[in-house]
C-alpha cells in the first residue's frame, strides 16, 4: 500500500503541469534518441570498414617494385627492376617468421583487364598468376570445385579457377562450369574452382571479375620469364607483419642493389598497420559519440533538475506539513528523486527504443544493397542497457539538487508560505 500511495503521488505530482512535464521528458528522450542514432551510426560505418578487410588476412604485407630514387653501387637513381624467381627461396629460407609467401602476376598491371573469351561471349576479367597458398591471404571462399594445387605449380597445368562474375558473364545461369574451357589472349584452360567472396568495396568487386592460373603455367603462357610483380606475405601468429615486412625489405633490397636509403624503390602495403589505424579511429570515434551523446542527454537532465527545483518550490506547503507531522529527511529525499528518476528514465526509455528501432529500421532497408562503407547500423543490446544504466544515474543526479533543498525548508516557514 505505501508503495502504491508513493507512485500514485509521483504520478499526480507530474501530471499537475502536463506542458511543462512534457517538454522536459522531450529533452531527455531527445538525447538518447540522439545518443542511439550516433552509436547505430557508427557501428554501421565501423562494420562497413572492417567489413572492407574481412576477405584478406589481417596480418598480411604486399611488396612490389618501383623505380629507385637514390643512386647506389654505381647504379643511377630512377632504375626500374622486378623482383625474380629466385627471391622466393631466399625469403624462405632467411624470414623464418613468414608463414605464406605468395608470388603473384597479372596481365596489364594492377587491375589489368584482359579479353578472356568462350565462344561467343567475352568481358574484360584481371588474370592472375598465383601459388596455392593465395587463397588464405586473399580470404575468398570456393563456390565449387577446387583452388590451385601445388601439382598445377608442378605441371604447369592450364587450368583456372574463376570469380563468381567470370562465371556470370562467360555460362549460363545453371550451367556448371567446372571442366569447361575458356579462352585468355588465345591459350585455353579447363575452369577447375569457382570464388566468390562476401565482403564489399572495390577489391571485392576486383575478386569476382578475375581468373586465377597456377603461377608457373603463367609466367610460360604470358612470356613472363622469372619475373614477379608482387609479394603477398602473412606472418607467423607469434610475430607481427611490420617485423616480417621490414626484414624482407631488406632482403629484397640487398638482392637487387637497392640503397637501404631508398624507402620508395618497394612498395609496401601493410594490412595489420592498416587495420590499427582503422581501429583506432573508430575508438576516437565511438569515444566521441558517447561524449557528445552524453553531453545532449546531461542538457535534458539538468532541464528535469530545475523543473524538480520549481516542484519543491510549488510544494513548499506540503513539505513543511510533512515535516511538521514527523517525515524524515530520508522519506523527502527519496520522494523528490524518485520523481527525478521516474521523469528521466520513462522519458529516455521511449527515446531508446525509438533509437533502436529506427536503426533496425534502416537496416532492414539497407539489407541486400550494395552500401559500400556502411553497414548493418544498429546498437548492440549491451550498448542499450549501459545507456538504460546511465539515465538511471542521471535520473538520481537530477533529484540530489532539489531533495537536498527541500529537506533544508523549515516547517515553520513552510507552513508561513503561501
Amino acid at each position: 500500500m505505501v508503495e502504491s500511495d508513493r507512485i500514485n503521488e509521483i504520478v499526480q505530482t507530474l501530471k499537475r503541469n502536463r506542458l511543462r512535464t512534457t517538454l522536459t521528458a522531450f529533452g531527455v528522450f531527445w538525447g538518447i534518441f540522439m545518443l542511439m542514432i550516433m552509436l547505430g551510426a557508427g557501428r554501421g560505418l565501423e562494420k562497413g570498414v572492417t567489413r572492407s578487410f574481412a576477405e584478406n588476412a589481417s596480418n598480411a604485407v604486399y611488396m612490389w617494385t618501383q623505380s629507385t630514387t637514390v643512386s647506389y653501387m654505381g647504379l643511377p637513381r630512377g632504375r626500374s627492376f622486378n623482383f625474380q624467381v629466385e627471391d622466393i627461396q631466399a625469403l624462405r629460407d632467411q624470414v623464418p617468421e613468414i608463414e605464406y609467401l605468395c608470388p603473384s602476376c597479372q596481365l596489364g598491371g594492377f587491375r589489368g583487364d584482359n579479353n578472356v573469351t568462350r565462344g561467343i561471349k567475352a568481358g574484360p576479367f584481371s588474370v592472375r598468376g598465383d601459388f596455392p597458398e593465395n587463397r588464405f591471404v586473399q580470404g575468398f571462399k570456393m563456390n565449387s570445385g577446387r583452388y590451385i594445387n601445388q601439382l598445377d605449380i608442378q605441371e604447369k597445368r592450364k587450368v583456372c579457377v574463376i570469380g563468381s562474375r567470370v562465371k556470370e558473364v562467360l555460362f549460363e545461369p545453371n550451367e556448371d562450369p567446372l571442366g569447361k574451357y575458356i579462352q585468355v589472349n588465345g591459350t585455353w584452360f579447363r575452369v577447375v574452382g569457382t570464388t566468390t567472396v562476401e565482403g564489399a568495396g572495390g577489391e571485392a568487386e576486383e575478386k569476382i571479375q578475375t581468373v586465377y592460373i597456377p603461377f608457373t603455367t603463367f609466367q610460360q603462357a604470358f612470356n613472363w620469364g622469372g619475373k614477379i610483380g608482387w609479394f603477398s606475405i602473412t606472418a607467423k601468429p607469434a610475430f607481427s607483419a611490420s617485423l616480417v615486412e621490414s626484414k624482407v625489405k631488406k632482403i629484397l633490397a640487398a638482392r637487387h642493389k637497392i640503397s637501404p636509403d631508398d624507402p620508395y624503390a618497394i612498395g609496401s602495403w601493410n594490412t595489420e598497420k592498416e587495420f590499427g589505424k582503422i581501429q583506432g579511429l573508430f575508438n576516437g570515434i565511438r569515444i566521441l559519440v558517447w561524449v557528445v551523446g552524453t553531453g545532449t542527454l546531461l542538457a535534458g537532465v539538468i532541464g528535469v533538475s530545475n523543473i524538480m527545483l520549481i516542484i519543491v518550490n510549488e510544494r513548499t506547503k506540503e513539505i513543511g506539513v510533512r515535516r511538521a507531522i514527523g517525515a524524515s529527511p530520508t522519506s523527502i529525499i527519496t520522494q523528490i528523486m524518485a520523481e527525478a528518476i521516474v521523469l528521466t528514465t520513462s522519458a529516455g526509455y521511449f527515446g531508446l527504443i525509438a533509437g533502436v528501432f529506427l536503426m533496425e529500421g534502416v537496416n532492414k532497408a539497407l539489407e541486400g544493397q550494395d552500401t559500400g562503407m556502411f553497414y548493418q547500423p544498429g546498437v548492440e543490446i549491451g550498448i542499450a542497457l549501459k545507456a538504460l544504466l546511465i539515465l538511471i544515474i542521471c535520473g538520481a543526479l537530477a533529484g540530489i539538487i532539489p531533495a537536498r533543498k527541500a529537506i533544508t525548508i523549515s516547517p515553520v516557514d513552510a507552513l508561513r508560505a503561501e
